[in-house]
């Protein structure tokens, strides 16, 4: 458990100890599994990044890690590296003057979300299907003690691992991703905050879904989720085709009135909508880090208050809930 030994021993000198008695045995059991195929190349590239002292660190809109004295050469060889672990989707990055300009303006969610999260220091804060890792450096900029990370993406895995060989070490100590999904989880109700981004309507059961994000949260913790909603009442709620957006593991998209309901039913107490924001071009697009289809090519180009499929286009909320 090379990979992991390091945020074990994190969780052992966390709030998080508990955690143990299931944790080690499920990463053991996923490093026995079949990986992806290109999970091994992604690993030497992170392995190869050079070694280099920070001298300037910003956890900002665009998570920055800087060296005075780096050579062009130092530099050219990490962008080449970084470019291995293409496509990245959320950021954006500057590693030692590299600058990663991912497909997805992440700063933009974070700026929706920041005002109504509260203050975050000395808290143990979950980051459910968290990709990259770009919003747990945003929660450690917020005060957080420690940041977890989980996503069973294999290169969010890799680019999270690249991203935090380049921090200083006492932010590398308080940062950590673990290949799970939130099923794989036990009731830990030790987080003070968990946060589910983007995440909801890739689930089959939405219901048990935010019943298994409670039993991550301590008494009195609060939930984050941003998910996909569409306009309506309590009972509305777009159930797709074979598509939306052209993304075809979507299940349900609730209006934010029925998600309100859904919360309550959980056992969720003052549960409110903080923003409503319809995705732009400008927060999601292709670039050279991310160079295939993105949302331009999911609308409908006559009309781009649909997707291609016809339905309403993508309108994402905010909503904070409480245990």
């Amino acid at each position: 458990m090379t990979l992991f030994t390091k945020d074990l021993i994190a969780v052992a000198q966390s709030p998080l100890a508990h955690w143990l008695t299931s944790l080690p045995a499920q990463l053991q059991q996923w490093q026995q599994q079949q990986q992806h195929g290109e999970l091994p190349k992604w690993l030497r590239c992170v392995a190869q990044l050079p070694q280099l002292e920070p001298t300037a660190v910003a956890l900002g809109a665009t998570v920055s890690v800087l060296n005075d004295s780096i050579s062009d050469g130092q530099q050219q060889r990490i962008k080449g590296l970084l470019m291995q672990l293409t496509p990245w989707r959320k950021g954006p990055f500057n590693l030692h003057g590299v600058q990663i300009d991912t497909e997805w303006r992440s700063d933009f969610k974070w700026q929706r979300v920041a005002p109504h999260i509260g203050d975050l220091s000395g808290q143990q804060v979950l980051d459910v299907g968290c990709g990259s890792g770009y919003h747990l450096w945003r929660m450690l900029e917020s005060g957080a003690e420690q940041v977890w990370g989980i996503d069973p993406g294999q290169l969010f895995m890799a680019q999270f691992m690249a991203v935090r060989s380049f921090m200083p070490t006492d932010l590398q100590a308080r940062a950590h991703w673990f290949p799970l999904g939130i099923e794989d989880m036990p009731e830990l109700k030790a987080f003070d905050t968990v946060f589910s981004m983007g995440v909801l309507y890739h689930r089959r059961s939405p219901i048990d879904f935010l019943t298994q994000l409670k039993a991550q949260l301590k008494q009195g913790g609060q939930l984050v989720l941003e998910t996909l909603v569409v306009t309506g009442d309590e009972q509305t709620v777009l159930v797709p085709g074979e598509t939306y957006a052209k993304m075809r593991n979507v299940w349900f998209i609730p209006s934010t009135k029925a998600l309100l309901h859904w919360l309550e039913r959980c056992g969720f107490k003052n549960a409110r909508v903080v923003d409503e924001n319809v995705t732009s071009l400008a927060e999601q697009r292709a670039t050279e880090w991310m160079p295939g289809q993105s949302l331009v090519d999911f609308l409908d180009p006559h009309d781009t208050s649909k997707t291609i499929e016809g339905y309403p286009a993508p309108l994402r909320a905010v909503i904070i809930a409480n245990t």
